[in-house]
């Protein structure tokens, strides 16, 4: 079997992404190591891989954003696997393995010697994902984070918090569009809407805590239009995975497909990827993503392992 390293330099600094390489040498592996120089390359050198036709397994080396572009080029392959290499400053899917997911996903060789499962794969507008596509002011919020992490001393939980603050107090909690997801035909003013295939986004968010990405169901959170307050008081359950204490406030669905219309362009991210249109289509995949991961480590929701 071929093990090929796509390592991210923009996630790591100098010295770390030495000691990387310096590791995976160590390993006695069969492989290759690749380092991305733009957008777009992780996702080509994966699907090129699996093109092959050979068995290999592919290790993303960053945050939420490499993972993704090794999602979309290796969903549908039966001969390829992929991983994640936490060497960014988000790793949100890797979380559904427990709270020292990264020091276990750091370790290559119980990593290249780990089993494989085979992961449901979101589509947001033709854009594969394997954690959680989101649409409203989260998404909003995420789509202009960057601009304020690219100033000087900015950077995190500021940054989020200057975005955020744009959003709210320049255009407002919500926006008015048309949401179908199975039996829910909801038109009017939408704070958040989520579907879930993995449990985790956002650097802290667990909307749907004892939700499973392979069980085939997408799991769909939506808060409609809300004041301030009341978007206060939701936005705690919501993060927590408590959406159940609040069924008329916090509306839940299972379903293969969700579809946001708006008259205006809304605003989706699905694994930290950014998408703008005025319709937002959301579903199940027919094609599913091998992901491996260091043997002992559990993808079952934290009540499931006890």
């Amino acid at each position: 079997m071929e093990h090929l390293f796509i390592i991210n330099p923009a996630a790591g600094k100098g010295s770390s992404l030495n000691r990387l390489e310096e590791h995976i040498r160590s390993l006695g592996l069969p492989c290759a190591v690749r380092y991305t120089k733009q957008e777009g390359d992780c996702m080509r050198w994966t699907r090129e891989a699996a093109e092959t036709g050979q068995p290999v397994r592919i290790y993303a080396c960053g945050g939420d954003g490499t993972l993704n572009e090794a999602v979309n080029g290796a969903a549908g392959y039966e001969n390829a696997a992929i991983t994640n290499v936490p060497i960014g400053t988000g790793n949100d899917f890797l979380k559904i393995f427990g709270k020292d997911c990264k020091k276990a996903f750091s370790d290559l060789r119980a990593l290249s010697r780990g089993p494989q499962a085979a992961m449901d794969v979101l589509d947001c507008n033709g854009r594969l994902g394997i954690d959680i596509a989101c649409v409203g002011l989260d998404a909003r919020v995420a789509g202009g984070v960057h601009r304020y992490k690219a100033l000087p001393l900015v950077s995190g939980m500021l940054a989020y918090g200057l975005s955020a603050a744009e959003q709210v107090l320049r255009y407002g909690l919500t926006q008015r569009a048309k949401v179908t997801a199975g039996d829910l035909h909801y038109e009017g003013e939408f704070t958040i809407l989520c579907v879930c295939s993995g449990r985790h986004y956002g650097g802290g968010f667990m909307p749907v805590g004892d939700n499973m990405p392979d069980d085939g169901v997408l799991e769909t959170l939506v808060i409609p239009g809300v004041g301030l307050f009341t978007f206060l008081t939701c936005l705690g359950k919501y993060a927590t995975g408590r959406y159940r204490e609040l069924p008329d406030k916090i509306w839940f669905r299972e379903t293969d497909e969700v579809l946001v219309q708006s008259e205006k362009a809304l605003v989706a991210v699905i694994d930290g990827e950014v998408i703008r249109s005025r319709e937002i289509r959301i579903r199940r995949s027919d094609k599913k993503v091998h992901f491996f991961y260091p043997a002992g480590l559990s993808y079952a929701p934290p009540i499931a392992r006890n």
